[in-house]
């Protein structure tokens, strides 16, 4: 099979007409999250769990196999954590790599430096970082069935020496008047994927560009809407769709499924940002009054930072004295808003989960 080769950017080829009932669906209900996403306080802090939750999301795609849960518990070990599982620390390191970026992005626009910076925190100390990790790509890859050939493969991107010349060009594209932003965002994302310029890692590094040039579009207060679990949910059409492309060079279909992605998961995150909200502002009164300290509040946006911890963890990222923080774990245990994930035994300390807000998380009422 020949490399395809990807038509540059911007796009001549889309039907506006069809796409105007998509385009109003997906930015009604984009604003709608954005409307609750303006009213959260610290959302990157009361949000954390979706962070992780897309993490783990995203990197299923892939083939990664692990847990919300799987992941909070190493997260919460902190310093300590034994770098046991791969597959964990692709999830963790999926993280890492989604708030640096958004970091990032505070002063300065979304470019080719920070995409070869997010691949790099990425694909650090876990399988694949030995593949180019933080640079493009020098030789030629394939998408196929584990061992296939090239001329077995099911989507042969371009040839190395022309991927620097696709991303400059799709780098220019990141701010290119587009009609719709949501449409860009759709056309960046198969263009990304298409382009393949990494070894390893092209579907997450796309994904996670989702949400950061959403941001910079001015469609979202913060840079936190996350789209793989409507992705994963269809997988099959995802995948589908993007080799559509290279194959009928439907670009149409592929827009009108990335568009509807878009209104489905933006109700979702909706509903599951209002729960946490929700959850939030029951917590700001219940652990006040339990713990009785003037350390509750910090307490308070330390579980939500980090809903699975251990009493050193708490101490050190709250900066509350220790025997302050010990007191007030014990209180939030006694008053059931926190619960004990598993119990110390030996040099393992007790590992403590806020198990509402992993609920919220899914939308789910708690409060």
């Amino acid at each position: 099979m020949k490399p395809y080769l990807p038509d540059k950017l911007p796009l001549e080829s889309l039907d506006w007409e069809r796409l105007v009932s998509l385009i109003g669906a997906g930015r009604e209900a984009l604003a709608r999250y954005d409307g609750v996403l303006s009213t959260i306080p610290n959302p990157a802090v009361l949000l954390s769990p979706l962070t992780t939750q897309e993490a783990v999301i995203s990197s299923r795609i892939e083939g990664t196999v692990t847990s919300l849960e799987e992941v909070l518990e190493i997260e919460a070990d902190g310093e300590e954590a034994v770098k046991q599982d791969d597959e964990i620390w692709e999830v963790v390191n999926y993280r890492m790599a989604l708030v640096s970026a958004a970091r990032m992005l505070a002063d300065r626009p979304v470019s080719l430096h920070m995409i070869r910076t997010v691949h790099e925190i990425l694909l650090n100390s876990v399988r694949g970082q030995e593949m180019g990790r933080g640079s493009f790509r020098r030789d030629q890859n394939w998408i196929g069935r584990p061992g296939s050939t090239i001329e077995e493969a099911t989507y042969v991107p371009p040839e190395p020496q022309m991927v620097p010349e696709y991303m400059e060009n799709l780098e220019t594209y990141f701010t290119h008047p587009e009609k719709d932003p949501l449409v860009q965002q759709a056309i960046i994302h198969a263009q990304f994927e298409l382009i393949h310029p990494f070894k390893d890692g092209n579907g997450r590094v796309g994904r996670m560009l989702i949400p950061l040039l959403l941001y910079k579009a001015g469609l979202l207060a913060a840079p936190m809407f996350y789209l793989s679990e409507y992705l994963e949910a269809h997988r099959d059409q995802y995948f589908d769709h993007l080799l559509d492309i290279s194959r009928q060079g439907r670009w149409q279909q592929w827009v009108e499924f990335f568009l509807r992605a878009v209104t489905k998961q933006a109700k979702e995150n909706t509903a599951k940002a209002r729960e946490i909200l929700k959850l939030y502002d029951w917590a700001k009164a219940k652990v006040p009054e339990l713990t009785r300290s003037q350390f509750a509040i910090r307490a308070l946006d330390e579980i939500f930072a980090k809903p699975t911890f251990t009493t050193s963890g708490f101490t050190r990222r709250s900066g509350i004295p220790k025997h302050s923080a010990g007191r007030i774990i014990r209180e939030l245990v006694d008053g059931e808003v926190i619960g004990v994930l598993k119990p110390g035994r030996g040099r393992r300390p007790t590992t403590y989960y806020f198990g509402r807000l992993l609920l919220a998380a899914e939308g789910k009422t708690v409060v």
